[in-house]
């Protein structure tokens, strides 16, 4: 999986925006004005970011070497995934637990805006 993929999966879902606050290498996905992934896209292979709930977190972790606790983030809700080795199918279900966690934290009204668009 390469990051185009990543972007335009992620880039299909409602709301989505897509930014360089950091440096001009991290990729930073958001819902609203909240991130739910950042991307090295310059790291090999290719890592990203995404926020998980910490039970699953935990699973995630001791299942699959390729997933830690990421790097400048709480790592109680945010993991490293490089995805390398991880099925195409577990790497989209992380995405889409991200963003569904972090659409939940946004306002109603935030929500209701996302779901207009």
């Amino acid at each position: 999986m390469d990051a185009n993929e990543i972007l335009d999966y992620c880039l299909a879902k409602k709301g989505v925006t897509e930014s360089f606050p950091f440096d001009n290498e991290t990729l930073v996905l958001k819902v609203d004005t909240k991130m739910f992934l950042l991307m090295g896209l310059e790291r090999q292979p290719l890592s990203i970011n995404v926020k998980t709930d910490p039970e699953w977190s935990a699973e995630l972790r001791e299942q699959y070497p390729q997933i830690t606790g990421a790097y400048h983030m709480n790592k109680t809700h945010w993991n490293s995934v490089t995805t390398d080795g991880l099925k195409r199918d577990l790497i989209f279900k992380l995405i889409d637990h991200s963003y569904d966690l972090v659409f939940k934290s946004l306002t109603k009204k935030a929500q209701n805006a996302v779901n207009s668009l």
